[in-house]
């Protein structure tokens, strides 16, 4: 009998498991990671992917903490801020599920929510910010977009106040509210260009073997491509089920997503768009109606300006991303975008809108100067909570990773 082959054991790594917004993710301190994944590269990436437990042909994540969704299939690296003016450095990578990659190509809006509340439990915030009763305010560099999120965390007692009577639609239980700012919002980064990266509010974007669409491509929050639902053969008031059932909707929806990167100068190439899956983010709209949320809740079109949907990792949002909030306040804030017109066109500073779970409320201030629109804030509010916090066990193999 020969000599069996021997494994290397297991790994742990500090770890805290959270839930901010509609999403939840694994959150470590950049100092507890190995020193080899201390740094961008292979073996971050397979910490990443080993801990959520990815690629899974299955599509279940059963061997990880991820939850086989685009909402739960994230991690975040916090670190003390090396940019000034600022308390925190966040950093996100959403793991694909049957795939082995980690896209840092954007940022997450949900979990933006628990960065502040999460950095202050793991000590990265300097105790003179900290009221032992009141609200920390917590400025927060977004690395992968080089942007800077304010949060307004509660704190009682000296500690993050986590519980309280903030509802939000998508989320099961109440919590504390933590009010977000989204500063200068328009995506300007090395890879993105203006907000508007074709220089147009609408385009006609053509995308052969499926049609031609009108299209609002912007960079703000996140960079994203907004059609019209009717022009896709939709109302606007679609479920999970009636998109992420139909396997020939979802190619439709990818091979669109592809073109408008390409549009957007994203990609160069309609192929980059399978490992660029976080960005951009596709959504359609339309003017406000009634409808019946996936919680049985019913949604009157009296108390929306317009409905949207939007796709997250190849497959339609249980709710809405936060990034894409902000590209829809940014949007609607911006006379004749398709979404200011499907909330019934004009200047406004807020919009409520109907998402698959319920209603969202988003501001953004807009101004136009100099004959280009300018955004200098998105406002929304989330909760952030901690579920679990302890370590993450991965196989030691992670760190020879190449």
């Amino acid at each position: 009998m020969s000599e069996s082959k021997r494994f290397a054991p297991q790994i742990k790594v500090a770890a805290t498991y959270l839930r901010g917004g509609t999403s939840k993710g694994v959150f470590f301190k950049l100092q507890d990671l190995p020193a080899a994944a201390q740094q961008p590269g292979a073996v971050r990436d397979a910490i990443f992917l080993r801990a959520l437990g990815s690629p899974d042909p299955y599509g279940k994540q059963i061997d990880g903490m991820g939850n086989a969704s685009s909402s739960t299939s994230k991690g975040v690296i916090l670190s003390k801020s090396s940019r000034e003016g600022h308390d925190v450095d966040y950093l996100f990578g959403q793991v694909a599920i049957d795939k082995a990659f980690v896209d840092w190509s954007g940022n997450c809006g949900n979990l933006s929510a628990a960065v502040g509340p999460c950095a202050i439990h793991m000590g990265l915030i300097d105790a003179a910010k900290i009221p032992h009763n009141g609200t920390a305010t917590i400025r927060i560099w977004q690395a992968n977009i080089s942007k800077t999120i304010v949060a307004h965390v509660q704190i009682t007692d000296g500690q993050v106040q986590e519980t309280g009577d903030f509802e939000l639609d998508g989320v099961t239980f109440p919590a504390a509210e933590v009010p977000l700012e989204f500063l200068d919002p328009a995506d300007e980064g090395e890879d993105g260009g203006a907000m508007f990266p074709t220089g147009n509010l609408v385009d006609r974007l053509d995308v052969p073997g499926v049609g031609s669409f009108a299209a609002t491509m912007i960079n703000a929050g996140i960079p994203t491509v907004f059609l019209n639902a009717k022009d896709l053969g939709y109302t606007g008031c679609e479920l999970q089920d009636a998109i992420n059932n139909d396997a020939e909707a979802l190619a439709k929806f990818e091979t669109i997503r592809a073109h408008g990167a390409i549009r957007m100068g994203l990609i160069q190439e309609l192929s980059q768009a399978a490992t660029r899956q976080h960005t951009p983010k596709i959504a359609f709209v339309a003017p406000a109606q009634s409808y019946t949320a996936s919680s049985g809740k019913a949604i009157d079109a009296k108390d929306i300006d317009l409905v949207v949907r939007a796709l997250s990792m190849g497959k339609l949002h249980h709710a809405m991303m936060g990034t894409a909030a902000v590209a829809i306040g940014t949007a609607a804030a911006i006379p004749g975008t398709l979404v200011n017109l499907a909330a019934g066109g004009g200047e406004r500073n807020a919009v409520r809108f109907g998402h698959p779970s319920g209603t969202l409320r988003v501001g953004a201030e807009a101004k136009l100067f100099d004959g280009q629109w300018q955004v200098t804030k998105a406002l929304m509010s989330r909760s952030a909570r901690i579920l679990m916090e302890g370590w993450i066990r991965v196989p030691g193999e992670v760190l020879d990773a190449k």
